[in-house]
């Protein structure tokens, strides 16, 4: 097995994903820039690198959900359209729903009739 070949690649992600990571991104650097934050300010701030800042400001896909959202937290960048008392609302009703669903669900094989 050759080299490349043994290398993971990354999984296909949707053009939807792919735009919205990339919004996050540039919506936080021109947040951290209008508050006139250097990258290692706010890098420093979030307990992150600057590197991995700037991997999440160009919108790679493989940066961490949890550090994008402390770094618009940081920023000052709403996210959901909510303050924080709208957030913790809307995450309590989203609990409330779950709670309402199977804990695990599970597919179940079924052939599929296409012969209309």
């Amino acid at each position: 097995m050759d080299q490349k070949s043994a290398r993971k690649t990354a999984p296909p992600y949707s053009r939807y994903s792919r735009e919205a990571t990339a919004l996050l991104g540039k919506l936080i650097r021109v947040a951290r820039t209008e508050r006139r934050m250097s990258a290692a300010e706010l890098a420093e701030r979030a307990g992150i690198s600057r590197g991995r800042l700037q991997r999440i400001e160009r919108g790679e896909m493989t940066s961490e959900i949890g550090a994008a959202f402390e770094l618009a937290a940081i920023v000052g960048l709403r996210l959901f359209d909510a303050d924080e008392q709208g957030l913790g609302r809307l995450l309590r009703q989203t609990d409330e729903r779950l709670a309402l669903l199977p804990k695990a669900v599970h597919s179940t094989p079924h052939a599929v009739r296409d012969d209309f």
